[in-house]
């Protein structure tokens, strides 16, 4: 085995970066994942929430009542009517970390932006960043590149007082970016609900709300179709706020949770002390002991608090971590609601039933539960469709990275998988067909049905997804029609029962080759019609056109080729052979190696919230069947036959 080479490890190889080489360098530190516009959280979208929470900002300490945002295509403009940056630091406010205001509680109580650090991000990762700061008739105006400071103007001015910053992301990171217009909106509105009179105008689409809370819950159940078990339960304070009431229709709990007007997608501490104190008021005003899960089951909420020194768990912002408030949160939060309920007894009354009627359901799921256990015991002590692998994942304990399951419709698939797999950390579990619409079924149905109860044993997320047996769970199905259905099918499974497997990221989707094109020289596997082609003219053949000429020429050539079957094509002429994959299982064990192997292609699902995905589960996998088959009907597409 040959010898490593040595590097040494001297004063030369220490390197201090400065703070925009940093920003540069560790993107991710700064604005998480940077992705291409197609998700709510990805990194362009960052950008847009650090340049308008600084207008947001301006808005709480009562200055400015409206923001207006224009996007045209990768270029983004926001104007607020705040007080403007002292024209004296408006280079450094946009250029130098930890420069700004929000250090003073004197100018800034509640702000999102305390670390000095996002709109300098923002100016770092665009290739053009422009400032324009207007105050008492005048305006200083500065335009850098990538962080660096082009050109500087000041002038006076007759436009009202406020902020002007306009930027484009850098191409250089953002190779393949779009601001969709459903996730700037949906960051919009969630911006009107926390700021009560607050107007956003966007492109001229105007968005500003009068109830606050209780507009996002009512929103959140509008979204399928479902109506409140009661008025919602709205409390609303300078450093507080929260609303939320019960619905029949759903399952689960949804809570929206919120700082300085700041979206906290992973809760924290405001969210916890908020659960803990409903559950205590709940229980106190009806003398039980009931639990939280079945306090919050079918509950639509949230919650929102303003605090003067937020601790966030990195720059991102989505989980609270300050501890000192959770005491007087949970006590707030707990006599309130306990104030709440003795005047309005009715109200209170319906929420002890609608939670007796949970605990009722549960105990019954509980009997389910064990006679399903008790069958599966009876049959087997292992689970039969599982071909399980050594190591397995442990969040906890940061165990089992790369342990994957894949998830294979039949035993023809599955037999190419399981014969080439990894045995250390690929598994495999087998689909006995197609799996059951649970999209409007009740829990119970996983008990019920073998298939679903085995593959959630499998995971092992009957109770927590905390404890998932693997990181990545593959759906690993035909790239057919009956594929796709299959696909669908658990998607829907796992969002509906397991949302948050899918919104911590485990859910994947394994890309195989759909095509094989090749000679005798050399194999190349292609993904999609397009590669096909390549593929067609990199091993010499001609593209999908030509060859369709030259075979018309052939059918209709001279009688005397058509009487010499044995005629060869010159060599320079023959194609490649092409060939297209089905199923799975037509793939040899040998080529399938290399599809799950290091070079295996993965697309992850996408998590959108209920509010967004509701009503898209509603149309294709609700009882709707007629409605889906007119609008099939009608977006049908029939080729023409010239």
């Amino acid at each position: 085995m040959a010898a490593q080479p040595k590097h040494n490890y001297d004063e030369s190889k220490i390197k201090t970066l400065s703070s925009l080489e940093h920003i540069r360098l560790r993107t991710g530190m700064y604005i998480g994942r940077i992705g291409t516009g197609a998700h709510y959280d990805d990194g362009c979208y960052i950008l847009l929430k650090e340049v308008i929470d600084n207008a947001i900002d301006e808005f709480i300490m009562g200055h400015g009542r409206e923001v207006q945002i224009s996007i045209e295509g990768t270029r983004v403009g926001v104007r607020d009517f705040g007080r403007g940056i002292p024209l004296g630091k408006v280079v450094e406010c946009v250029s130098t970390i930890n420069t700004g205001a929000k250090y003073n509680d004197d100018v800034f109580q509640f702000s999102v932006g305390l670390n000095g650090v996002g709109t300098k991000a923002v100016n770092a990762l665009s290739d053009a960043f422009l400032v324009r700061s207007h105050r008492d008739g005048e305006f200083v105006e500065a335009q850098f590149k990538r962080g660096k400071l082009k050109k500087e103007n000041k002038g006076k001015t007759s436009e009202p007082d406020g902020t002007y910053v306009e930027f484009q992301p850098d191409s250089s990171i953002f190779t393949e970016v779009e601001f969709r217009p459903e996730h700037v909106e949906h960051r919009l509105r969630h911006y009107s609900y926390l700021n009560t009179g607050l107007k956003l105008v966007y492109n001229g689409k105007a968005f500003q709300s009068r109830l606050g809370l209780m507009d996002l819950v009512m929103e959140d159940l509008a979204a399928d179709g479902s109506e409140p078990l009661y008025p919602p339960l709205h409390y609303t304070s300078k450093t507080l706020e929260f609303c939320f009431t019960h619905s029949n229709s759903r399952y689960g709990e949804t809570f929206y949770s919120f700082v300085n007007g700041q979206y906290t997608s992973d809760g924290g501490t405001h969210l916890s002390a908020f659960r803990e104190g409903l559950l205590k008021a709940v229980n106190e005003y009806s003398n039980n002991k009931f639990d939280g899960d079945d306090v919050r089951e079918a509950m639509v909420g949230a919650v929102a608090i303003r605090l003067k020194d937020p601790l966030f768990e990195s720059q991102t912002k989505n989980k609270l971590g300050n501890t000192e408030i959770r005491t007087d949160l949970v006590n707030q939060v707990r006599e309130e609601l306990l104030h709440f309920f003795n005047r309005n007894k009715d109200i209170g009354q319906r929420i002890v039933e609608k939670v007796k009627d949970t605990q009722q359901l549960r105990k019954e799921l509980q009997a389910v539960k064990k006679l399903a256990r008790d069958r599966a015991k009876a049959i087997t002590l292992r689970i039969p469709q599982l071909k399980d692998c050594k190591h397995h994942y442990d969040k906890a304990k940061g165990k089992g990275r790369g342990t994957m399951v894949f998830i294979c419709e039949g035993q023809s698939a599955a037999g190419s998988i399981t014969s080439c797999r990894d045995v250390n950390n690929q598994a495999v579990f087998v689909l006995k067909g197609k799996p059951l619409n649970v999209w409007d079924l009740k829990r119970d149905v996983m008990y019920k049905n073998d298939e679903l109860y085995n593959l959630m044993q499998s995971l092992a997320i009957e109770d927590s997804v905390d404890a998932l047996r693997y990181e990545k769970v593959i759906l690993a199905t035909d790239a057919d029609v009956d594929g796709l259905h299959i696909r669908n099918l658990m998607i829907t499974y796992f969002f509906r029962f397991f949302e948050r497997l899918v919104h911590d990221g485990h859910l994947h989707v394994l890309e195989t080759p759909l095509f094989r094109v090749r000679t005798k020289q050399r194999t190349i596997y292609c993904y999609s019609e397009a590669e096909r082609d390549r593929a067609v003219v990199e091993l010499g053949g001609k593209p999908a056109c030509e060859a369709e000429a030259d075979t018309e020429s052939e059918a209709t050539g001279s009688s005397e080729s058509k009487m010499n079957s044995t005629v060869q094509l010159p060599a320079a002429r023959r194609r490649p052979e092409i060939t297209r994959f089905k199923g799975l299982g037509e793939i040899s064990p040998k080529e399938f190696a290399q599809f799950i192997g290091p070079d295996m292609r993965l697309s992850r699902v996408e998590y959108a919230p209920k509010p967004e995905a509701a009503p898209m589960f509603d149309f294709y996998m609700g009882k709707n069947t007629p409605e889906r088959k007119d609008y099939i009907m009608d977006h049908l597409v029939v080729p023409v036959e010239e």
